[in-house]
């Protein structure tokens, strides 16, 4: 620098230096070249009589300061580096990479300075400087190669949507359709995504967003992929805006996410680890499984962790039974969550609707099974009952058939109808009724109902005089009940008699005087239909007792039912107890909504509460349990039995009788 300034003073020693005054205003110029209007003052000449060497000095010191200068946005001085442009827009400086694609522009005339160009306008719109971006983009001149036009038109569409002008971005986006190079392709989904949400489309910016991975192909970025449509997601929930599952139009990864959207808007405030868990079970192999793996913490679904000692449930998560297992599982995280963590097992769940039970029943032992839950179909559990594997005690969620021995260590607790018809003819003879007529539907339910009915009452002393079946969801009933009542005799005799006197009797019919009680289980729908017909068939002042399958609460044609008797959970009759205690674990692990949690809801709960019971019990034992589906107790084959409370209905509500006739 020195000798540059003495070449210039032998050369005439006319060079005009600043004035010590000068100085900073020659720094503070230093913007004018990033586009700011500030112009650089000139300097008056330094005075001859100045000594040589100090005239030096103050010339050396201005081209110091002009060398240090740097740009607003902290851009080194001197020619434009693209690897520098780059590493600032990775570090998220926006603002200083776009300065740098400017001095790169400047630079590099001509097709090469129109994609540094862009390049700043990018970075621009990215720290939110629309102004900037439009500046910028003004410089654009040439003509574009297609590549160039293809980027052009996207941000144009970004300046839309930061102009407030989604709706009309997304319809310039549609219609410019997708660029064909990869780099082109990347932003047009993120655009695309972005206007997607902007527009309330949340299945088509998660669409987008699937598409962004496919051309992603580092890990580290597929997952930040996924967290911005997480984010995405919650914000859209958060507005207000829906997300419905239907609009998936089958796509399972779609619907995936867009069942998450709301579970991701409760996450700041806390207590959505049962949602989670429950969503992880639903949808086991989708890609934002990963994701909540690594930012949330609770139950896995198989193959998500390492092997470590856990508790298996097995459950059909996938396929026809899905909806069943969804409220058996529900239940089971209520129960779980309500369990203080520090005693909580690791809790794991393998679809049994994707795979075998013998293939679950390995990979759970495998993986450090400790013990299992489930499966839940009689299909499955006899499998389970059959499968040769070495397995960890197993709690079935159904009963093998009565004269089936089960394996070591292998427990069955199920919502059985026949141990409620069971429940039913011991309330009967307690009530001091023996003799019986049953009005049964057809089919195996109907027969296996019958029966257990039939060898309970009878080997208490009471008998069945009449049973008979029916097609269930029909209108009229009219015909099985004068059967069973035997009104149809009735008629018959009076049609005789008036044929005798030639006349016609003032008649009514009458049913058979030997009837204590009525057996009628059934359906809810069908139930509320046979007694109002009952009644019509001069039936209505005969006991009549049911299962709990004929009454769902809630419903308005449920005072149709009034007098019916019938055994049901303390869940579902509101009893206190474990009924509160589960109400209370259902406000804490699903919030105040309890539509639906019905009596399944209640099975996976004190599927929960048994699980514990044995374990703290020993192997092979379990003291009896409180529980929401009734007293549980172990018998001597390894069968939760129930004992459930009693009601009447009255005016549409059941009302809780005494327990005469529990065990």
């Amino acid at each position: 620098m020195l000798n540059h300034s003495s070449a210039a003073l032998d050369a005439g020693s006319s060079l005009k230096f600043p004035a010590t005054a000068d100085i900073t205003a020659v720094a503070a110029s230093c913007g004018a070249r990033a586009g700011h209007a500030t112009p650089l003052r000139h300097a008056s000449p330094c005075p001859r009589s100045w000594p040589a060497a100090l005239s030096v000095l103050l010339l050396a010191a201005a081209l110091l300061l002009l060398a240090g200068c740097q740009s607003l946005g902290g851009a080194a001085a001197g020619p434009g580096s693209l690897q520098r442009a780059e590493a600032l827009a990775q570090r998220g400086e926006h603002d200083a990479a776009a300065r740098e694609y400017e001095k790169l522009a400047d630079d590099n005339p001509g097709s090469a300075g129109t994609d540094y160009l862009l390049g700043a306008a990018r970075e621009w719109l990215a720290a939110g400087r629309v102004a900037e971006a439009r500046r910028v983009l003004a410089q654009v001149s040439g003509t574009p190669s297609t590549a160039q036009s293809a980027e052009l038109r996207l941000l144009d569409i970004e300046l839309l949507l930061a102009a407030g002008e989604a709706q009309r971005a997304w319809q310039q986006l549609e219609a410019a359709g997708r660029p064909r190079e990869p780099a082109a392709q990347l932003r047009y989904h993120a655009l695309r995504q972005k206007l997607a949400f902007a527009t309330n489309r949340p299945a088509e910016g998660i669409r987008a967003e699937l598409a962004r991975e496919q051309l992603l192909t580092d890990s580290g970025a597929k997952l930040q992929a996924r967290r911005e449509l997480f984010a995405q997601l919650r914000e859209a929930s958060a507005r207000g805006i829906k997300l419905e599952p239907t609009a998936a139009d089958g796509d399972a990864i779609v619907r995936g996410w867009l069942e998450l959207g709301p579970i991701a808007a409760q996450v700041e405030r806390g207590g959505v680890a049962p949602a989670i868990a429950a969503w992880r079970a639903r949808n086991p192999s989708h890609p934002a499984a990963e994701l909540l793996r690594t930012d949330f913490s609770g139950p896995t679904t198989a193959g998500q962790t390492q092997p470590g000692a856990h508790v298996a449930v097995l459950l059909p998560i996938s396929g026809r039974n899905a909806g069943a297992a969804a409220q058996i599982r529900d239940g089971l995280l209520a129960g779980y969550y309500a369990t203080p963590a520090a005693s909580r097992p690791d809790l794991r769940f393998y679809d049994t609707g994707a795979t075998s039970v013998a293939e679950a029943l390995i990979d759970a032992q495998r993986a450090g099974a400790e013990f299992v839950i489930g499966p839940l179909t009689r299909e499955e559990v006899i499998a389970a009952a059959d499968a040769t594997v070495r397995r960890p005690p197993l709690l079935a969620l159904n009963f093998l058939a009565p004269e089936a021995a089960a394996p070591q260590n292998f427990y069955q607790y199920a919502l059985s109808p026949e141990d409620e018809a069971r429940l039913v003819a011991r309330r009967a003879l307690a009530d001091g009724r023996r003799r019986a007529v049953a009005l049964v539907p057809e089919g195996d339910w109907g027969t296996r109902v019958l029966s257990a009915f039939r060898s309970e009452l009878e080997s208490g002393g009471g008998q069945v005089l009449d049973a008979v079946s029916y097609a269930a969801g029909r209108n009229d009933y009219s015909d099985p009940i004068q059967t069973v009542l035997r009104l149809k005799e009735s008629q018959t005799r009076q049609k005789r008699l008036e044929s005798a006197l030639g006349t016609t009797l003032a008649f009514q019919p009458r049913r058979r005087a030997d009837i204590e009680l009525l057996f009628t289980p059934a359906p809810s729908a069908t139930a509320r239909q046979l007694r109002p017909q009952l009644r019509f068939h001069f039936a209505g002042d005969l006991p009549a007792y049911a299962t709990s399958d004929a009454y769902e609460p809630g419903l308005s044609g449920n005072a149709d039912l009034d007098g019916l008797l019938f055994p049901d959970m303390p869940w579902m009759l509101g009893m206190p107890g474990t009924a509160e205690r589960l109400r209370s674990a259902t406000l804490e692990a699903w919030g105040p909504d309890v539509r639906g949690r019905g009596r399944l809801y209640a099975f996976g709960y004190d599927a929960w509460l048994i699980y514990q019971g044995l374990r703290s019990a020993g192997r092979g034992t379990m003291a009896p349990v409180d529980g929401a589906t009734g007293r549980l107790w172990l018998d001597a084959e390894r069968r939760v039995r129930r004992d459930l409370d009693w009601a009447q209905i009255r005016n549409g509500l059941p009302r809780a009788l005494d327990g005469a006739g529990g065990t």
